[in-house]
């Protein structure tokens, strides 16, 4: 089977599992969901965003959810990147998980909370299903002297025991294919708040005494990035960056130019997407990418490097650019139409993301078998 024929089959997987829909959990209770993460507050980034919208749905819609994460646990500060603190002690969770008695689980990243309960799960033969939010294997090579092909190993090792493994984009599906990534591989696009990112936010206020055009990044400031390909370029006007992490103090002396905003959130965040007049994207190890389905939203041309997320999103010379070369994406995205930008992203629903995550989750045990014990199962 070639390539193109299992993404094809992968796509009818997803819209199968989609059409199953959530009936099969009403019963007498409400739907019981864990959610296990190393990804969650108080970080900032596009997971930790994805997965609280997840939480507040399903919660929304009678379901009752038990989140597992590093809040409530003995933490170290992940080496050159502090804001993200794993957990020392996973196994300490465990008896939490049993005493909620869920009736799905799902395990969303590889850090040592997600390996824990993959490894666990598996060994008592407990179902669940896992996603593919990160480039894990390229975010540990930028770190540390680790081949990529070890993390890659990794990947199909965490994957492999699964269910379902949900996927931003097709693109991704294709590379996650193609290295032997997952057994059952569910497209799982994203969605964005088109109220609350919207051209009408746009205010000149927040860019006054800034040249024309304003170059827009929003994002985590880190080495996987790739901020130095956007800060470097030879653009006119003016360069912004909103977000932080490990990288800022290091790039805000390199590039001293640069009008650096920490982070945004809410109304102040969207008005900076509004009053820009290109976002600028150069990170090539994307999952998705949130924030360009938020510029797109806010009415913002995109100028990007081709790789997923972007490649899904955009259509070249209609709401934005791709181009190895960023300068001459970034020269191209300028003279896209803003309109156009808006409409490319008002079929992004969270509802639908959210209801298609419901509609993937399976039951803890095979119909027949039987549940361990808290006790039985904590030991």
């Amino acid at each position: 089977m070639t390539s193109t024929q299992q993404i094809a089959r992968l796509e009818r997987l997803s819209e199968a599992v989609a059409l199953r829909g959530p009936d099969r959990w009403h019963g007498a209770r409400p739907l019981r969901v864990a959610l296990v993460t190393d990804a969650w507050h108080p970080q900032t980034n596009g997971v930790v965003n994805t997965l609280s919208r997840l939480v507040a749905h399903l919660e929304a819609h009678g379901a009752r959810v038990l989140v597992l994460s590093p809040a409530d646990r003995v933490t170290l500060p992940l080496p050159s990147y502090a804001e993200i603190r794993l957990a020392c002690d996973p196994w300490n969770a465990e008896r939490r998980l049993w005493r909620f008695a869920p009736d799905a689980i799902h395990v969303a990243t590889e850090g040592p909370l997600g390996a824990w309960f993959r490894a666990r799960l598996a060994w008592l033969g407990v179902r669940f299903t896992s996603s593919f939010h990160t480039r894990f294997p390229e975010y540990v090579a930028a770190r540390l002297p680790l081949p990529l092909a070890w993390g890659y190993a990794y990947e199909r090792w965490f994957h492999r025991g699964a269910e379902h493994t949900l996927v931003g984009t097709v693109s991704l599906m294709r590379e996650l294919v193609a290295r032997g990534v997952g057994r059952h591989l569910v497209h799982w696009p994203r969605g964005v708040d088109t109220r609350q990112f919207h051209p009408g936010r746009r205010a000149e206020a927040v860019f006054a005494g800034l040249a024309r055009p304003v170059w827009l990044y929003v994002g985590r400031v880190a080495v996987e990035k790739s901020l130095p390909d956007f800060l470097a370029l030879p653009l006119p006007g003016s360069k912004v960056v909103v977000g932080d992490g490990p990288s800022r103090a290091e790039l805000q002396r390199r590039f001293p130019d640069a009008v650096w905003r920490g982070f945004r959130f809410g109304d102040d965040l969207a008005a900076h997407y509004a009053a820009a007049d290109c976002f600028v994207f150069p990170s090539s190890t994307e999952t998705f990418g949130n924030v360009v389905l938020e510029a797109l939203a806010s009415g913002l041309p995109v100028a990007a490097v081709p790789s997923p997320g972007p490649l899904d999103l955009l259509v070249d010379g209609a709401n934005g650019a791709l181009d190895r070369d960023l300068g001459a994406a970034c020269q191209r995205a300028l003279a896209c139409s803003r309109e156009t930008a808006r409409n490319s992203a008002l079929s992004f629903e969270w509802e639908a993301c959210h209801e298609r995550f419901r509609a993937t989750l399976v039951p803890l045990r095979a119909q027949g078998m039987p549940w361990p014990s808290p006790r039985a199962a904590a030991t």
